[in-house]
């Protein structure tokens, strides 16, 4: 970003008026600028993929889901845009959820404007937003996150460790069965088992879980 650009913003949040209230306040600085709305997680996905924001600045609750749930869906898009949650309480378990979803932090609705503002300023840098405290809850539940998940993964058979790398790959069915001389038919039947045994519903799930786990086995002894 250099420093003629202004800073992309994208504003989620289903109160009309709040985005309003929102887009005027950022739009009296020449260093940002704001380049959709959205009002749905559905939208906030819709707009993200279209405007290309550096920064969005993300209700948490919204009509069709949870502002969390878009974080993760457009960080998954693109790693680079940076997601700051607005919320009404420092909610621990919401705060966690947002963090571990790839959000950079949070700012109350409590805030000063200007604290907002340099929110967004050091989002886009690259800063994390947590103070230390907060920092430690995410990293306690990434810890019995990886505990747990260690112990799932350990039901799994090689093969079907195998199969879990490629659908997380996104290869499938029938690419999968001609990697491993496969029927498409036995490949399906691994996948269900798979999702069984890891108490998941969909091939993108697992696909997240496994990313999930890779940066523990890198840290692993």
């Amino acid at each position: 970003m250099s420093e003629e650009e202004p800073i992309r913003v994208l504003l989620v949040d289903d109160h009309e008026v709040v985005r309003m209230g929102l887009r005027a306040l950022l739009e009296r600085r020449p260093h940002l600028q704001v380049v959709g709305e959205a009002g749905s997680v559905a939208e906030a996905v819709e707009q993200a993929a279209r405007t290309r924001p550096q920064v969005v600045v993300m209700d948490v609750r919204l009509p069709d889901g949870t502002g969390i749930e878009a974080c993760r869906e457009i960080r998954q898009m693109d790693p680079s845009v940076k997601v700051i949650m607005l919320t009404a309480f420092a909610d621990d378990e919401a705060i966690v959820g947002a963090v571990m979803a790839g959000a950079s932090g949070y700012v109350l609705k409590q805030t000063r404007s200007q604290g907002l503002i340099e929110a967004i300023e050091r989002a886009a840098r690259g800063e994390s937003l947590l103070d230390p405290a907060v920092a430690g809850k995410v990293l306690e539940q990434l810890r019995r996150l990886a505990r747990g998940e260690q112990d799932e993964l350990a039901s799994l058979s090689a093969q079907e460790r195998r199969i879990l790398e490629l659908v997380a790959e996104g290869k499938t069915n029938r690419e999968i069965a001609q990697e491993l001389f496969l029927s498409e038919k036995t490949v399906k039947n691994y996948v269900s088992n798979i999702l069984a045994k890891l108490n998941l519903h969909r091939r993108s799930q697992a696909a997240a879980f496994l990313a999930r786990r890779r940066p523990f086995d890198l840290g692993r002894e």
